[in-house]
């Protein structure tokens, strides 16, 4: 039976996380500005048609496309944000599915730690592929499910409020996002990104 565990439109991309994609993902890369959708299913391999029937049928880039032991990943942009919006349309009409099929997205934690030590922002640097912590700033770390909905906390955070990406994971069992910045920032990003995981609809996980 195929799960929708995540439908994740981004309107615009922004610095930060388009950056921090290039950085990561292995396709073609997306740029600040363009319209992004991200796909999450399982069983993982079905992500393979879903990329064949959205390049088809758009002039969409996937700068990822991925399955992984139990789930798999797809990431779709382009500047004509009706070309992302008509790449999804044609996955959903494809599995029979709606986008209020899909996986409502829930946090499973927030944190933030104040003026950071400077051992810590060590240890954080290490693992990072975004932005460098530096001691003294804020760190905000939220985990939510699906994974691919951190990309969504991400954005909307930096639209909102003056941070570094620091680190993303956005695909597995659970998604992961590490914020830093001055403290009255890092507060505003956390209120932007767990707002905007609260709006998405879709069918509650049991």
């Amino acid at each position: 039976m195929l799960t929708l565990r995540g439908y994740c439109y981004l309107d615009s991309l922004q610095p930060h996380l388009a950056s921090f994609i290039g950085t990561t993902a292995k396709g073609f890369l997306p740029v600040p500005g363009q319209a992004s959708l991200w796909i999450e299913t399982a069983p993982g391999m079905i992500i393979n048609s879903l990329t064949d029937v959205a390049l088809k049928a758009t002039d969409c880039q996937p700068a990822i496309q991925l399955v992984e032991r139990r789930y798999g990943a797809l990431e779709l942009h382009h500047s004509d944000k009706g070309q992302v919006e008509a790449a999804g349309q044609a996955i959903l009409d494809h599995i029979g599915i709606t986008v209020e099929q899909r996986t409502k997205p829930r946090v499973i934690s927030d944190q933030i730690l104040r003026s950071i030590e400077p051992y810590q922002t060590q240890l954080i640097n290490r693992f990072r592929y975004g932005q460098m912590i530096l001691p003294g700033e804020s760190l905000f770390i939220l985990e939510c499910e699906p994974a691919c909905y951190i990309t969504l906390a991400a954005n909307e955070a930096e639209k909102k409020a003056n941070v570094n990406l620091v680190e993303m994971r956005s695909i597995g069992a659970f998604g992961r996002l590490y914020m830093g910045g001055p403290e009255a920032e890092i507060d505003e990003a956390r209120e932007a990104a767990i707002a905007a995981l609260e709006s998405v609809s879709g069918v509650e996980r049991k």
